[in-house]
């Protein structure tokens, strides 16, 4: 043990062991760990297969370059964000240009730079110490003993892939269904054709995909895998519509500068805001426009996120909403091809399972900036981010700018929507730690700091519409939510969203004018206030937008835009046991769930 003391080999194995101890970072600035003795275990054993399939350090530490490069973002999220890098972060750094790495950094970039600097020489010096340390090569019987051991691992790892693992032998019959349901959908399932027993559970290693990804330094691979799969499918959903084209234009281009922002809101239910009569003031600014129309009956199609966007943005029916996928491009195409620029503003999240199908549609603009490095979590950013790109976008020299900002809103937990200064009703959810929405002892909190949630967004609202009163060019804005929430309402025993209720169903919307766009487009203004409260619903955003800037295009339907003298009513579907007709259902007890009183239609997914 004498000559691991030397020099190089004690250099070697502290830098081994300080970036073993990278996942254990957040307990320094006070956050559990979660699964810390098996993320401990899969890192001692990923060091015993590197190191017994390369037998010598120098050998292996190539394989270390991503980890060391990846390790000022993954302190710098730690430090600010509370997160580790993920998918989402990928896709950021794969998508942002140094430029807007550089605003969005600020200062912080000095000491990015000077971490970086520093890492690269701890590798150089590493690497170093390891071509010396030849103390450190494995070369006797054990290496051979624990190669065998690794080959034998997975060995069963694969076969447990390929045909699942049985249940606990004092497993329930729910858990024997819920095994069988895992093990048929795990990726790979029966890639063999062969139909073989499950691998008992008792010979099932206890590794975690997820454990394995959280753990440093070989763990970042699996977290380029991640990205690499949904960029992968990212790029399979864009090629679909890759040719599609609007063939739009225009229909009367003058050299005025021109402005649209498209707000795509986020969990904002149409009766807490005070706008549309809500007791509380939740809406004191945007209650003082004089150029903003409300519409007081708009309904989404499904109450998740990544499948009302699709509806929003692109004309995808609604009974197509459930499919993955859509054959055609968004109102961003449409926009370039009459001669816009175009940005997409986020707030939200980028790459995963429950993004991607938004993402492809944000692809298509000119300029996309996804901002939120917190997730959803008490360390990700209010929406007033968005003001700095979006005072960018308006001051480009670009003449005609379509920009949409899309927000976090209110989304879950409310009370890290907001900052505290806007945390009006009490009592609220701020000072709760991991509240769980499905508890209705949180009810009085969860509501209180709801509404609050919908005060910060009339704020940022108005901040929205001052920057564009401020550039005193020709704009507009439209804003709608994507979804509502159930909120225990009466004796309601549910809360979130994904329940089949009026509360998800029935979002706010409105539009925003500036004189000069009244002054440009005065029956298109005058049509709005005339079908503003008419019976609308987010199938109808994507041809009202375009028809704001009197973009025209083959196969239009500008009776579904309702700033339009043709615009007519049309049938409204929710997903709801079914494709519900909206206006020929009941609303069922205090959740008013809707339940159509004719037959649904099929969902064809």
């Amino acid at each position: 043990m004498r000559h691991l003391l030397r020099p190089a080999p004690l250099y070697l194995l502290l830098t081994y062991a300080a970036l073993s101890a990278i996942p254990f970072f957040p307990m320094l600035l006070g956050t559990r760990l979660e699964r810390p003795w098996q993320v401990l275990g899969i890192e001692a054993v990923a060091w015993v297969a590197v190191w017994a399939l390369f037998k010598r350090p120098a050998w292996f530490h190539w394989l270390l370059i991503p980890a060391f490069l990846a390790l000022p973002t993954e302190l710098y999220l730690f430090s600010f964000y509370g997160q580790s890098i993920s998918t989402h972060h990928l896709g950021i750094i794969a998508e942002t240009s140094p430029k807007e790495a550089l605003e969005f950094l600020g200062n912080t970039v000095w000491l990015m730079l000077a971490v970086m600097a520093a890492v690269i020489a701890w590798w150089v010096t590493s690497f170093r110490a390891a071509r010396r340390a030849r103390e450190l090569d494995w070369d006797d019987g054990s290496r051979r003993l624990s190669l065998g051991l690794l080959a034998i691992g997975a060995a069963l790892w694969a076969y447990g892939h390929e045909f699942g693992v049985a249940p606990r032998a004092a497993a329930t019959t729910a858990a024997v269904k819920a095994s069988a349901s895992a093990a048929k959908a795990a990726p790979g399932a029966a890639g063999t054709g062969w139909k073989w027993a499950p691998l008992p559970h008792w010979a099932a290693l206890p590794l975690d995909f997820g454990a394995f990804a959280q753990s440093w330094p070989f763990g970042i691979t699996a977290r380029g895998v991640d990205f690499y799969k949904e960029h992968k499918h990212l790029a399979e959903l864009g090629q679909r519509n890759s040719d599609f084209r609007f063939g739009a234009r225009q229909g009367a281009p003058d050299a005025q500068p021109e402005i649209v922002v498209m707000v795509i809101g986020e969990s904002s239910r149409f009766d807490r805001w005070s706008l549309n009569g809500y007791a509380r003031e939740t809406n004191p600014l945007l209650g003082k426009e004089t150029n903003l129309v409300t519409l007081p009956d708009v309904i989404t199609s499904v109450s998740a996120t990544r499948l009302s966007v699709p509806v929003i943005v692109s004309r995808k029916p609604a009974t197509q909403s459930l499919k993955d996928g859509f054959a055609e491009k968004s109102f961003l195409t449409a926009y370039k091809e009459a001669g816009f620029k175009t940005w997409w503003l986020s707030n939200q999240i980028s790459f995963g399972e429950f993004d991607t199908p938004v993402s492809v549609f944000a692809r298509e603009a000119d300029v996309i900036q996804f901002l939120n490095l917190g997730g959803f979590t008490n360390n990700s950013n209010f929406d007033e981010i968005l003001f700095d790109p979006l005072r960018r976008a308006i001051a480009d020299p670009a003449p005609k700018k379509l920009i949409v900002l899309h927000s976090l809103g209110s989304h879950w937990n409310y009370s890290q929507r907001y900052p505290k200064q806007f945390d009006r009703w009490q009592p609220s959810l701020f000072g709760i730690d991991k509240p769980v929405y499905s508890n209705p002892a949180l009810k009085a909190q969860l509501n209180n700091s709801y509404d609050s949630s919908i005060l910060y967004t009339d704020w940022f609202l108005a901040s929205v519409i001052g920057q564009l009163k401020g550039s005193q060019q020709r704009s507009a804005m439209l804003y709608v939510s994507d979804h509502g929430q159930t909120l225990y309402d009466n004796s309601c025993k549910q809360a979130f969203h994904g329940h089949n209720t009026q509360y998800e169903f029935h979002v706010p919307a409105l539009v925003w004018y500036s004189d000069q766009y009244q002054g440009r487009y005065p029956a298109k203004v005058e049509q709005l206030r005339r079908h503003g409260k008419a019976r609308l619903a987010t199938e109808n955003m994507f041809h009202t937008l375009l028809d704001l800037a009197d973009i025209r295009y083959a196969g239009e339907r500008l009776e579904w835009s309702f700033v339009n003298p043709g615009f007519k009513e049309h049938k409204r579907y929710v997903d709801s046991y079914g494709w519900s007709d909206y206006d020929n259902a009941t609303f069922k007890g205090d959740c008013r769930e809707v339940i159509d009183k004719g037959t649904p239609l099929k969902r064809d997914k």
